[in-house]
């Protein structure tokens, strides 16, 4: 493992406990209490991930964010003791990829920097694949990765149990993400059969896997509903 993740809290205490739980998985943890220390190493030592609290002493999580993203593309997670919504997506407009509201359990700290560096790394090996064409085996979309090989699905590093069915068609959704499917080729794709009018066996399907995802009904994450179209995961 080893990879090097950057910290910057000016809460001592927060800090070292995310530096004890990062280092007791393997990775390399650089350590800083105010914004400047922090942002000159991350100008001269390649990072692997980054976690910035917003609120610092000098200056803020969104500057080094923006800093860190002239140069580099691996994950930044950021901290911060407000919930506000504006918060969030300023955080995420320029270039976070994810966002953590204190109090947390640092167990999920480690779940998040866990999940983020697999989309990363992913992310670069599935590019290359795609170049030479070579077949994909895992999807990670915003931390739900599902694995062909293994038959395997995690949600932000959970396991997801999975009946086969289930499990193809989130498969064949995550690999046509960015288009809408319609139900009538989802169960022919899926069941190999004809489909008929008013069959809702898709749309059974679709319910009990947003159940296991713990999808919100009206405003799902992950599965999104076009109206009298289909279904689609998006990019």
């Amino acid at each position: 493992m080893n990879e090097k993740i950057l910290i910057v809290d000016d809460e001592k205490e927060i800090a070292d406990l995310m530096e004890l739980y990062l280092k007791s998985e393997g990775y390399s943890v650089y350590k800083f209490y105010n914004g400047m220390d922090a942002l000159k190493c991350a100008e001269s030592v390649k990072m692997d991930l980054a976690i910035l609290d917003v609120m610092l002493p000098d200056i803020d999580g969104f500057h080094i964010c923006q800093k860190i993203r002239k140069h580099y593309f691996y994950p930044i997670i950021m901290l911060t003791a407000k919930a506000e919504d504006t918060d969030k997506i300023m955080g995420l407009t320029i270039g976070a990829d994810d966002y953590i509201t204190k109090p947390f359990n640092p167990l999920e700290v480690t779940a998040r920097v866990k999940t983020q560096l697999r989309r990363y790394v992913h992310y670069n090996n599935a590019a290359g694949a795609e170049e030479e064409n070579e077949p994909i085996t895992e999807y990670d979309i915003h931390g739900l990765i599902i694995n062909k090989n293994t038959h395997k699905c995690t949600l932000y590093g959970k396991s997801v149990t999975l009946t086969p069915i289930e499990f193809s068609l989130l498969w064949y959704l995550c690999e046509n993400r960015g288009k809408v499917i319609s139900s009538e080729e989802l169960f022919e794709k899926i069941w190999g059969e004809k489909f008929l009018d008013h069959n809702n066996t898709v749309m059974a399907h679709i319910g009990r896997l947003r159940e296991k995802l713990g999808e919100p009904a009206r405003n799902p994450i992950f599965i999104k509903t076009v109206w009298g179209v289909g279904y689609m995961i998006e990019e």
